[in-house]
């Protein structure tokens, strides 16, 4: 990587702030449907099921056959709720 940020990296903290300063679902909303098809949109809706299901204790298997997904995209999630400070734990712990 180069010692300055990519052109990605860049967008991607530009769209960070921009979402942070949205501070508005819709909007929110809009803006993902504007840069997502339809397809990716209904990834991030599984992934977020899938965190959810691991949250509330369901087993990995148990998820795997009832989303028809294999495990590896399951064992991300469970990873991702292992993590020291995991800010998608922290969203689902305030949620309940």
């Amino acid at each position: 990587m180069h010692r300055n940020k990519t052109y990605k990296q860049q967008n991607l903290d530009f769209l960070y702030r921009e979402l942070a300063r949205l501070n508005n679902p819709a909007g929110i909303g809009e803006l993902l449907r504007s840069l997502l098809t339809p397809a990716e949109l209904e990834d991030l809706a599984s992934r977020w099921e899938i965190l959810k299901r691991l949250h509330r204790g369901d087993t990995q298997r148990k998820i795997a056959r009832e989303l028809h997904l294999g495990l590896c995209k399951i064992t991300r999630g469970s990873k991702e709720l292992k993590k020291e400070g995991s800010i998608v734990k922290e969203i689902l712990t305030r949620k309940e």
